[in-house]
């Protein structure tokens, strides 16, 4: 047997489906880069934002406040003080109506109705007004420019699939992140910065991991993935050179690396190299972009005491925040920042009332730092998590302590600016904040919303991804990606936008 050359071993292993699987897609490739010409050739889908590529956009960028583990609606902003008068008492079976539990509370034998231990104060001047709880003294300060939605809802009870499903539009991993279709479909603002930045923020209580397929590209070329800014001395893993590489060196081995990818793109057209090379040339770029985007010394006094002194310490929400702010105005489209610990199972008081810690007095600043600058128009800042909390207790009850199990049939999430009517709440639930009502107070039994079938007054997973897309100027059901066969949305079949909800 004589040795074959790498390259030619791997053409002679090919089976016949691959051999013309990569034959026809480097012809198809090869005929459209005649076409577009060498500038366009690997390009992002839309470089320019051209104010949205279906219709006018109304935000420019969106600023995503993910709250992993299921924030209590309970506790935070949906009010229900009749509830005070329950504590204990058994949850009304016609509320829960056999609705399935998780396993952490399939056995218990009482489900004990269990109010807020917090004060509610209502702002906002409307007819209705919003209530927040005492959790929340620095946000509440901002619900003039927030609209606040407590009829979101999802069929995932636990958390790896709930997130994945309203991070991805599906329970079941693999497909592009909300980040990912947005790279995809308005490409970045900046040549030197990724269009999709993630941060992860410090918590004292994140017990839920992470995985990277939240802000990951799926099926699509790999460089529309989330970035992952670090907290930690480099901020990007392996950004800066080795010791002994210089810059000019650097670039020589990028040009060759860059010739030898060309080669083997030529050779099979495989769209995923042209994805590498224009990573290799972004982390270049990103060389000298991010040390200047991390370096916050040169903010004002004012920052600080606007995001909170927390801001100071990177890794931190309010600093997470912040150096959002600053990457929305060097043209980042999509900044995402996870916050774990919000799964409060057991004593939810103690590790809510340090959760809000974290996140209140930036969330406040974020909103009112981009109000002052001109900015809070066209951003679109969301915030929540994947599902809610029950109104029954889990575990032991006593008015100062209590736990909460995972509630998916309605949870609160609010956005502001960006197209979104400041000031209001959306959606109503029942007396036990357990089930979506209508105005009447009639129990409502949505389901993910198909074609013109939508229930008013709910916000489902795929409604809020298709609001998210449509305020950025994107038509939910006309941005696809063709993939096996079959052209993918990121609502999949369904999805809603919620009209009600905008300016």
């Amino acid at each position: 047997m004589f040795d074959l050359n790498p390259m030619r071993e791997h053409e002679l292993m090919m089976t016949r489906r691959q051999l013309f699987g990569q034959a026809s897609l480097g012809l198809g490739t090869a005929a459209m880069a005649s076409l577009l010409g060498p500038d366009l050739q690997a390009a992002p889908a839309n470089p320019d934002f051209n104010g949205g590529i279906h219709h006018k956009a109304k935000a420019k960028r969106v600023i995503y406040l993910f709250m992993s583990g299921g924030p209590s609606h309970h506790d935070t902003w949906d009010y229900k003080p009749k509830m005070k008068d329950m504590l204990g008492k058994e949850l009304p079976a016609e509320i829960r109506d056999g609705q399935r539990v998780t396993g952490m509370t399939a056995g218990q034998k009482s489900f004990p109705v269990c109010p807020s231990k917090y004060e509610f104060k209502r702002y906002a001047n409307n007819e209705d007004g919003v209530h927040v709880s005492s959790l929340l003294p620095h946000t509440a300060k901002a619900v003039k420019e927030m609209c606040i939605i407590n009829s979101t809802f999802t069929e995932a009870i636990n958390h790896d699939p709930a997130i994945t499903y309203i991070q991805t539009g599906s329970q079941v991993p693999g497909r592009p992140s909300l980040g990912a279709w947005l790279s995809y479909g308005l490409g970045s603002d900046n040549k030197d910065l990724p269009g999709y930045v993630v941060m992860h923020a410090k918590s004292k209580h994140a017990e839920q991991s992470l995985f990277g397929r939240l802000w990951g590209s799926g099926f699509m070329p790999s460089d529309h993935q989330g970035v992952l800014l670090r907290n930690q001395k480099d901020a990007v893993l392996y950004l800066n050179n080795p010791k002994g590489v210089s810059r000019a060196n650097r670039r020589n081995q990028l040009d060759a690396l860059a010739a030898i990818n060309q080669q083997h793109y030529d050779s099979f057209g495989d769209p995923e190299v042209l994805a590498r090379i224009r990573q290799h040339e972004m982390a270049y770029r990103m060389q000298m972009a991010v040390p200047e985007l991390m370096d916050i010394s040169k903010e004002p006094k004012s920052s600080y005491e606007l995001y909170g002194e927390d801001a100071r310490i990177p890794g931190t929400f309010a600093a997470s925040c912040l150096n959002a702010r600053r990457l929305a105005e060097r043209g980042v489209r999509n900044i995402q920042i996870f916050h774990r610990g919000w799964d409060a199972h057991r004593n939810l008081p103690k590790e809510h009332e340090d959760q809000c810690r974290d996140i209140d007095q930036a969330c406040y600043g974020l909103i009112t730092d981009l109000k002052q600058r001109g900015m809070l128009d066209d951003t679109l800042v969301v915030w929540g998590g994947e599902f809610g909390r029950t109104a029954y207790c889990q575990g032991p009850l006593t008015k100062e302590n209590y736990g909460r199990d995972h509630h998916p049939r309605c949870f609160t999430t609010w956005m502001a600016g960006g197209g979104i009517k400041p000031g209001i709440t959306y959606g109503r639930t029942d007396d036990y904040g357990y089930n979506i009502t209508d105005k009447d107070g009639n129990t409502l039994t949505p389901q993910p919303s198909k074609d013109a079938k939508w229930t008013p007054g709910t916000m489902h997973v795929h409604d809020r991804n298709a609001t998210i897309l449509h305020l950025l100027g994107i038509d939910h059901e006309k941005l696809t990606y063709k993939y096996q066969g079959r052209d993918f949305r990121l609502t999949d079949v369904h999805g809603h936008v919620i009209k009600d909800i905008l300016t």
